[in-house]
């Protein structure tokens, strides 16, 4: 039983990495419907900007992750004014290999910077603490709270602000929004903001427990792919089910059949419920 509950906090962990990756993915898919394979280098790059900062100049944890969180963003606005918009009419597969083209570069630039080595990141957070009879570390349960806080807070951003509704009538009807006076570009912008700061985000907070290197947002995008698909492509209350979903399935994989196989049972997920249900678990109706 303490085994089961360990493994049920572990999993909550990661798929609380996991829904914050695929949240960012699943926003910038919803307005453009391109799927952002270079969503993963900035996923490695945000660990890296909070690693340096903290390294180099010795700057406090969170504000690192503030910092970090900026850069990002800002690079996914840069991502989007230099190659997806000018790529905007053409066909759709440009999209796809414009966003592997920038995953390669960027990964590439990460090599030039800080070379190929495996590195750890430090936390303020590392002590073990019991709770409730289990043994976890801070970081671990900062993970699970910062992630509910900050879906929480993109959700409210979303409902309740205009600029929020803009982004979800975009993500509905872009030919729609941008007849009623929506300034199309400015939300898409926007998005590959937020998306940059989500990833940002995910990886700070995670990479305290795993390790940052150049690849290290392969596997992590793989996994946020199949979380999208899962939950329906462009849904975001399926990004967050699905990453949790995946994060329990994971965790509790990697115990009771084998630590080997913890990586496929994502896809062996995915073929099970697109078998079920093939346009993923929250498929929006009429596209």
């Amino acid at each position: 039983m303490d085994i089961l509950a360990q493994q049920l906090f572990n999993g909550l962990t990661i798929g609380s990495v996991y829904s914050l990756v695929a949240l960012g993915l699943t926003l910038v898919y919803g307005i453009l419907h391109i799927p952002n394979f270079a969503h993963g280098a900035l996923y490695m790059l945000g660990a890296y900007v909070t690693l340096t900062l903290m390294l180099l100049w010795g700057v406090h944890y969170w504000i690192a992750i503030l910092i970090s969180i900026l850069v990002v963003g800002l690079l996914g606005v840069l991502m989007e004014r230099l190659v997806f918009h000018p790529l905007r009419n053409a066909p759709p597969i440009h999209d796809k290999i414009a966003a592997i083209g920038i995953l390669l570069f960027l990964e590439a630039l990460a090599h030039l910077i800080w070379g190929a080595d495996y590195r750890t990141m430090g936390t303020p957070y590392g002590e073990v603490i019991n709770l409730f009879g289990l043994t976890v570390t801070t970081q671990r349960l900062l993970i699970n709270v910062s992630a509910v806080v900050v879906m929480i807070l993109l959700y409210l951003f979303l409902k309740k602000t205009f600029v929020g509704s803009t982004i979800i009538a975009m993500s509905q009807n872009r030919e729609g929004a941008h007849l009623v006076g929506i300034n199309t570009n400015k939300v898409t912008m926007l998005t590959f903001m937020i998306s940059g700061g989500l990833a940002a985000i995910a990886a700070s907070l995670s990479a305290p427990i795993n390790l940052v290197f150049p690849g290290m947002g392969h596997l992590v995008i793989l996994k946020a792919f199949v979380i999208i698909i899962l939950g329906g492509m462009g849904s975001i209350p399926g990004a967050i089910l699905g990453g949790y979903i995946l994060g329990f399935s994971e965790s509790l994989g990697a115990t009771y059949i084998s630590n080997d196989y913890k990586d496929l049972i994502a896809f062996v997920l995915l073929v099970i419920i697109l078998s079920i249900k093939p346009r993923g678990l929250f498929a929006k109706g009429g596209h």
